[in-house]
């Protein structure tokens, strides 16, 4: 049976639990809210269970407590970035900021940064730069087991490959996009097998290119040391926008692209992101983007809803509905996933309960 947890809890174990692997207070304390923000979110692929991995790659060495976003290159509308194998939660924060401030006094900002360890859920940074009124796009490529078969492949051969779009709505809650390129997000398998779950048909082929339902094949090693892959949403559609990801994300950027034999022992996720912003107000369209976009959006709105669904929706209200219920109800977290945070725990002398 799944565990509630608040919260505020949570935030106070996974911080603890950061702290004690290396990282300052400020960090540990941004990284929990980060992790707890995606389980509220409805994302617990990018949530709390993810604490083990992270320690685990901090025992490693391959994620470096306390590092800083460096600049590379800075021209005012460009931002070249290295993110030194830092929390991504963190990089990502410090990267935005620098971003928004040129959009702000450019007009818009063209930003890249590799070498950071696991983003997390990048419709964070999205939402960073709709406060500020500024429509923001990213692309994103994954250095770590490569998960996801190009179509018409039967293997993994790069990572999920997120892409996210923020564009802000004057006077109402944003348009949020934020996706795998993936069928579903690697983690949602890490949840899924921890739960004893199947998976979707179409969702998954085994460590031999057949079909599968169970979601074991991407999370655990096979009978012949292989694993299994996600599939690409949309078919070759998904597939030609994860391999932009990973071209605009990892070539790009600078932080490199995944054509190599995988290590299933190392436990080091690294991003790249290409970011870029744009500030309607300096582009001349402020009002007319003001008033189509809300236009647009009502029209959408206005439409009846087809059978099974209450209302037509737009990207971003599934997760503020999920979020104003989990604040309420609490987080729930399956007993496994659980089990592993706590191990995690005492990897690094912190006791904490399976409950």
């Amino acid at each position: 049976m799944p565990i509630n947890h608040r919260a505020e809890d949570l935030r106070t174990n996974v911080a603890t639990v950061l702290r004690a692997a290396g990282s300052s207070q400020e960090e540990a304390t941004t990284v929990a809210e980060n992790l707890v923000e995606a389980n509220l979110r409805g994302h617990d692929s990018h949530g709390v269970g993810m604490l083990p991995r992270y320690v685990e790659a901090v025992l490693e060495g391959g994620l470096k407590p306390n590092s800083n976003v460096n600049i590379r290159l800075d021209t005012g509308t460009l931002l070249n970035l290295d993110g030194q194998r830092g929390y991504g939660q963190v990089i990502g924060e410090q990267a935005m900021r620098l971003g928004i401030e040129r959009a702000q006094q450019h007009g818009s900002c063209i930003m890249t940064l590799g070498n950071s360890h696991h983003l997390g859920r990048i419709g964070h940074f999205a939402e960073m730069a709709v406060a500020k009124g500024l429509v923001s796009l990213h692309f994103v490529n994954v250095l770590s087991r490569p998960v996801v078969a190009p179509f018409g492949g039967a293997d993994g051969r790069y990572g999920t490959n997120p892409c996210c779009i923020g564009i802000p709505l004057v006077g109402r809650p944003p348009f949020l996009l934020d996706f795998a390129t993936s069928r579903v997000a690697q983690g949602k398998m890490r949840v899924a097998y921890n739960e004893g779950r199947q998976i979707s048909p179409g969702t998954l082929i085994d460590e031999l290119g057949r079909p599968t339902t169970d979601p074991a094949v991407v999370v655990v090693p096979q009978s012949n040391g292989l694993f299994g892959a996600l599939m690409a949403f949309g078919e070759h559609k998904g597939y030609g926008l994860a391999v932009a990801c990973e071209l605009l994300g990892g070539a790009l950027t600078g932080g490199g692209t995944w054509h190599k034999p995988t290590d299933p022992s190392v436990r080091t996720v690294l991003n790249g992101m290409l970011t870029i912003l744009i500030d309607p107000t300096k582009l001349g369209t402020e009002v007319a983007f003001e008033q189509e976009a809300l236009a647009f959006i009502d029209w959408l709105r206005a439409g009846p809803p087809r059978a099974g669904f209450e209302a037509v929706q737009i990207a971003g209200d599934p997760e503020r509905s999920t979020r104003a219920q989990r604040v309420i109800e609490g987080i729930h977290i399956d007993e496994q996933t659980w089990r592993e945070i706590v191990a995690a725990g005492h990897k690094v002398n912190v006791e904490m309960t399976n409950e």
